[in-house]
């Protein structure tokens, strides 16, 4: 008797399972095949990722190397530097719009370059070291009497704290005297010489500035 119940309770159980299976089948079938794509859609996206990185890596030295050579056409390397960043991954991205900033200041383009820094400075996707050493060379090479008080708005939270607070301080006592207030120059020039933290070559600037300012 105990075996007929048994298998009376078997087959009851399989017909809940076809119930629930021909009820809850099609959504089963559909999450498995989102699970899926969704798994294959990943993967293919880091193959894309690894692609674009790879790419962006070989026109990155290309080009670093090709801005070394006598001649270079600065300028061109600059927006070849500048036009690989669209399409680089973040990092790719953030350094080759850094180095097309800097080639193109080292090409007279000056206006290129700012632009170039404010992107970095301004891409929220971008490690925030690069960011604040954007905007510390937007501000050292923006400054101009007329910009010397929005360099020093921009500058002041750099140079209240992280890795750049040096050379941001640097540049404020720079804006100053870009402005005129040879006083505020005078005072941030001599804390930065006496700051044991900061390092020698700043030092050693500030004490140059101030010795031509007494002279």
């Amino acid at each position: 008797m105990s075996d007929l119940i048994d298998e009376v309770n078997e087959e009851l159980r399989q017909e809940r399972t076809l119930r629930l299976a021909r009820r809850f089948g099609g959504l089963f079938t559909a999450l498995l095949v989102f699970v899926l794509a969704g798994v294959g859609g990943w993967q293919g996206w880091q193959w894309w990722q690894n692609r674009q990185a790879t790419a962006s890596a070989e026109t990155f030295l290309a080009t670093t190397r090709a801005v070394g050579e006598q001649g270079a056409d600065l300028k061109a390397l600059s927006a070849q530097l500048a036009a690989s960043a669209q399409e680089a991954p973040t990092g790719y991205r953030t350094l080759s719009r850094l180095r097309a900033a800097a080639v193109a200041a080292e090409a007279g383009e000056q206006e290129m370059a700012l632009s170039l820094w404010n992107q970095v400075a301004a891409d929220s996707a971008a490690d925030s070291l690069y960011r604040e050493l954007a905007t510390l060379m937007w501000g050292l090479h923006a400054l101009t009497p007329a910009t010397a008080a929005e360099v020093e708005a921009r500058l002041a939270p750099l140079a209240a704290n992280g890795p750049w607070r040096a050379s941001a301080r640097e540049v404020l006592a720079l804006a100053a005297l870009a402005r005129g207030d040879n006083a505020a120059a005078r005072q941030r020039l001599q804390d930065l010489s006496r700051d044991d933290a900061v390092p020698q070559g700043v030092r050693g600037r500030a004490q140059r500035l101030l010795s031509g300012m007494e002279g």
